[in-house]
């Protein structure tokens, strides 16, 4: 099987864990585990690898102590239950994992966890303990995308063409680290914020007439289709483009593409795009293309998300980014890639997207 030695490696990652703590146990002493801090004081942007990553620093969680038992009991418990799921080659959900984890302790009326965002948490923590990301865990979360495209994939042991498959595209799995690609004919990925555009994209086969792939979430994208779009850039060389409205939402979701997030710094590694480029609506665009009446005034929650975006550093010190968000900003509005359909329904397919691909003014 393709995914047999990962598999052995990550099981051999949680092992560890257990033998360490088994260790402690036996030399009398109270086990402990390693967990980096997860607050912005330990988040930082590394501008050589143009991503948000985790720091260094660290913190013990002690089996022996009150304030720590609780969560170190949670973790070592969710830990058990991947190290099953990697064993049986099976994978499950997050509300199942809480499913399965809850229960009350033996001689006490203590449930091991309450809520859900309970054992999120503890997964999140194994994942920061093990450099292990919650799929290589055999832990799925919801899906929600669609891609078309030459391409061929073997998904466990099921061969799909990414190209045969109707109106709707394959659903992209929540976890796609396992996927082999048997074959790849595209120069380009265009990613879509939205599942309406995807929908008319497909239906006039654009990933067919400019030769790409196309691929949508609905608003901000799943981990597993981030990290489907970084294996097609890093193991395939494909070029990705993020289209999105023309406003501060659109360019949010690129930064976080792009740079990755305060929420998942410890993962960017496997998770960030940093060499993908901003296609979306420009505020010029809404002059070269006479969508002028088609703006929508900004509300407070737009020019708050605006003043935000401003002082990421990545953005504030780029020339080209300061200048569109200025203008931006001075616009005082929005327009959405749905205006584009007031030019004609397909104009988005023949006439935009061609335009922007062939002037290559990528911001970055």
């Amino acid at each position: 099987m393709a995914d047999e030695k990962p598999r052995k490696r990550n099981l051999k990652l949680i092992e560890e864990l257990g033998t360490s703590i088994y260790k402690e146990v036996e030399k009398g002493e109270s086990p402990y585990l390693d967990v980096p801090i997860r607050n912005l004081s330990n988040v930082k942007y590394d501008k050589e690898k143009r991503m948000i990553t985790l720091g260094s620093n660290m913190s013990k969680r002690f089996f022996l102590n009150v304030g720590h038992v609780r969560k170190f009991v949670q973790t070592i418990g969710v830990a058990a239950k991947s190290r099953e799921l990697i064993r049986s080659g099976l994978h499950t959900g997050l509300r199942d994992i809480f499913y399965q984890i809850k229960h009350t302790i033996p001689g006490t009326n203590i449930e091991l966890v309450s809520v859900q965002e309970e054992t999120n948490k503890a997964i999140e923590d194994l994942e920061l303990i093990t450099d292990l990301t919650r799929e290589e865990l055999h832990i799925n979360a919801n899906k929600n995308g669609s891609i078309a495209g030459e391409v061929i994939i073997e998904d466990r042991g099921d061969t799909i063409d990414w190209s045969k498959l109707g109106s709707g595209g394959w659903s992209i799995p929540s976890n796609t680290e396992d996927i082999t690609f048997k074959k790849v004919d595209a120069k380009f990925v265009i990613y879509l914020e939205k599942a309406d555009i995807f929908e008319r994209l497909n239906e006039d086969k654009v990933w067919k007439k400019l030769n790409c792939v196309i691929l949508a979430s609905q608003g901000q994208s799943t981990r597993g289709i981030r990290r489907l779009l970084q294996r097609l850039n890093s193991e395939h060389g494909l070029p990705v483009y993020v289209l999105t409205d023309g406003d501060i939402w659109g360019i949010y979701i690129y930064s976080t593409l792009k740079f990755g997030s305060i929420t998942l710094a410890h993962a960017s590694d496997k998770l960030a795009l940093p060499e993908a480029k901003f296609l979306g609506i420009r505020v010029d665009d809404i002059e070269k293309y006479g969508l002028k009446k088609h703006l929508i005034k900004f509300k407070d929650v737009d020019v708050a998300r605006l003043q935000q975006v401003k002082n990421y550093e990545w953005f504030k010190n780029s020339k080209e980014w300061t200048e569109e968000l200025d203008k931006m900003e001075k616009l005082g509005a929005k327009v959405e890639l749905n205006a584009l359909s007031s030019k004609g329904l397909s104009f988005i397919s023949n006439t935009y997207l061609p335009e922007k691909l062939k002037e290559a003014k990528f911001l970055d």
